[in-house]
């Protein structure tokens, strides 16, 4: 009998040591599990910064491509306007032109005129000794006098009125070639307007286009950061799930253990949640099940009940999400940036109905589904 004992105890001792072993060799990977995902959930941080980098960049170069599209339809507007001053200054120089000669001319009749009537004049002052009453007597009538001296007067009127018509017509070719000369002067003074802010815009766009350049260069440098994160964050889901596997082979190793866990009868057991549990739980299970139906989001909170009323873990939401090696999001930090970016209705929801007594499943644990455990499959998760 005696023997039959202590064959009995040795087993006990032999098995209870054998789940130590086993539960440490469990506790050793899930804590590296959690490193993994600590790591992963940093690298998708730094990819979501440098997709935000990436997307301000972007918009950034997209104003500076619309400001250089304005640039370039003002500088178009600019050359057109040029153009039509140029064209505007070589029809006023023509134009100026055409009054000079216009001018020169009417200079050159009224010199002539007046030159013409000062041989006339002479003509007349030096065969003056003929009087009147000679030209009375030589003529064979009153009608041939009357005709003599009126030429006279005729033509020294004539005279007179080709004389200030002359000097008017001047006056009017030289006022407008004075007009035309300050219209031009002010089509030149616009042309050197419109070659300063010429020369303005296209250092603009110039500096524009250096700025393009420069944010192209930063998205590329951007988009390859974040094609390096990619990289490591699909290497290192590759290891989550080699680990996953490895912590799935463990959990089965001792789910013998976990069974005799939740044969315990915790019917009797209540809880009275804080106030601020059904935002902390709606955090975890957003966290651990955003992604997944809300049949699984009230599987997550129905574990973490179930654990707070379990005799092998803490007594309250807070304990049981906080304890060490179980959660990796409270390791990772993506817990408390949940609890500051705020919580989605649907997991603040079935953490109430979970609160409030509605448990839809008595397991303990749950991982991501690789087909090693054995249990309830809810989404993507495994409830064992």
């Amino acid at each position: 009998m005696k023997k039959n004992g202590r064959k009995k105890w040795c087993g006990i001792i032999l098995v209870f040591c054998m789940l130590v072993v086993n539960t440490s060799y469990a506790a050793a990977t899930q804590k590296e599990i959690d490193n993994t995902k600590d790591k992963i959930t940093d690298l998708q941080k730094q990819k979501e910064e440098t997709e935000e980098q990436v997307d301000s960049l972007n918009d950034e170069k997209q104003a500076l491509e619309t400001d250089l599209s304005g640039l370039n339809s003002q500088l178009n507007e600019i050359v057109s306007s040029m153009n039509r001053l140029e064209t505007e200054i070589d029809t006023k120089e023509q134009d100026i032109e055409t009054a000079k000669q216009q001018l020169a001319a009417a200079e050159e009749q009224s010199a002539e005129q007046y030159e013409a009537m000062k041989i006339r004049i002479q003509y007349m002052y030096e065969n003056s000794s003929t009087t009147i009453w000679e030209m009375l007597l030589e003529s064979e009538s009153v009608a041939e006098f009357l005709n003599r001296t009126e030429y006279a007067s005729e033509v020294q009127q004539y005279d007179r009125e080709m004389l200030a018509q002359y000097q008017e017509l001047q006056q009017q070719i030289a006022e407008q070639k004075s007009s035309l000369e300050e219209e031009l002067t002010e089509l030149v003074a616009l042309e050197n307007q419109m070659q300063e802010k010429q020369t303005s815009v296209n250092s603009l766009i110039a500096e524009t286009r250096d700025k393009i350049n420069r944010s192209s260069a930063e998205i590329a440098d951007a988009e390859a950061d974040m094609e390096s994160l990619e990289a490591k964050i699909a290497k290192m889901e590759a290891y989550e799930k080699e680990l996953e596997i490895k912590k799935a082979k463990e959990d089965a190793a001792r789910l013998a253990k976990i069974k005799e866990q939740e044969k315990e009868d915790t019917s009797g057991t209540t809880y009275v949640p804080a106030d601020s549990d059904a935002y902390l739980l709606g955090a975890i299970i957003e966290c651990e099940a955003g992604g997944e139906p809300y049949e699984g989001k009230m599987a997550v909170g129905s574990v973490i009940m179930n654990r707070v009323k379990s005799s092998y873990f803490p007594n309250t939401i807070s304990g049981v999400i906080y304890q060490s090696g179980q959660f990796s999001p409270v390791a990772s930090g993506r817990l408390a940036y949940r609890l500051e970016a705020g919580v989605s209705s649907s997991c603040l929801g079935a953490a109430q109905e979970v609160l409030n007594g509605s448990i839809t499943t008595k397991c303990l644990y749950f991982r991501v589904n690789n087909g090693i455990i054995s249990g309830t499959v809810i989404g993507n998760h495994v409830f064992y």
